[in-house]
């Protein structure tokens, strides 16, 4: 390890983390991540406010958006209007959390390839760029092949890459540092989720993943930024302090 520390402007909180304090004060919340230190967000679920209004709540923070979080269905359901809102939030990245339950085939993710690749090259002509996260059932193997690595092989590396859900990826079985070697550049960000020694969710740095040893390697797979994630957190706030403050003094 070194002294290398994660850019300031680097770290961010993912808003799902935060979605009971969002439905009660969604600007307030901002003020407050803002407040910790947090420079950047990735906005999932809108809790009755319009893109303009999110985006006015960002700026009053001084907080960057850099993504949204946009269901599979909106490929094919006015993809054109989720890739404006994007842009209206400032963010560069569009991101499909999930793919649904029938599609969790070797078919099913072919197809879904063949859709990323129609949908990256819109949101490439719009400036900005289609991102898929992944959850631990991902990495499956059917047949000897990770339903995962099939979004990497057969969707063209500009038009698709990789909000990395470490503890998913973890949970899967897999290895973040083996996808960052063998597949550089195609993970601008990161869901910085740690896991505890049961398995479960845990604040960063309070868990198990090396995370030294992770981010020792993300300049390889073109990590950008570091977006902080806890599913079910017990107190949002503590959450938030304590992973921001895990993130902001960790070195490696």
């Amino acid at each position: 390890m070194s002294d290398r520390t994660i850019p300031a402007d680097g770290i961010g909180m993912h808003l799902y983390t935060m979605r009971e304090a969002l439905a009660a004060d969604y600007p307030g919340t901002l003020q407050r991540l803002a407040e910790i230190g947090y420079k950047t967000v990735g906005v999932s679920g809108r809790f009755g406010h319009s893109a303009e209004e999110i985006r006015t709540y960002a700026d009053a923070a001084g907080l960057k958006i850099v993504l949204e979080h946009v269901g599979y269905p909106r490929l094919t359901d006015n993809w054109e209007g989720a890739l404006g809102d994007v842009q209206t939030l400032g963010g560069q990245w569009i991101v499909v959390p999930s793919l649904p339950v029938e599609l969790r085939t070797l078919d099913g993710f072919r197809e879904a390839a063949r859709a990323f690749n129609t949908a990256g090259q819109l949101a490439k002509k719009e400036g900005l760029k289609l991102l898929f996260h992944n959850h631990g059932h991902d990495f499956d193997e059917v047949d000897g092949q990770v339903l995962f690595d099939i979004l990497l092989d057969e969707v063209e590396p500009d038009l698709l890459g990789f909000e990395l859900d470490l503890y998913w990826v973890v949970n899967g079985g897999k290895d973040p540092i083996d996808y960052f070697r063998n597949h550089p550049g195609r993970f601008p960000a990161l869901h910085v989720k740690d896991m505890a020694t049961d398995g479960s969710f845990a604040d960063v740095g309070t868990g198990t993943l090396d995370f030294a040893a992770i981010f020792a390697e993300a300049e390889s797979g073109g990590v950008q930024q570091w977006l902080v994630e806890h599913d079910a957190p017990t107190d949002e706030w503590e959450s938030a302090r304590t992973s921001y403050r895990s993130l902001a003094e960790l070195k490696y």
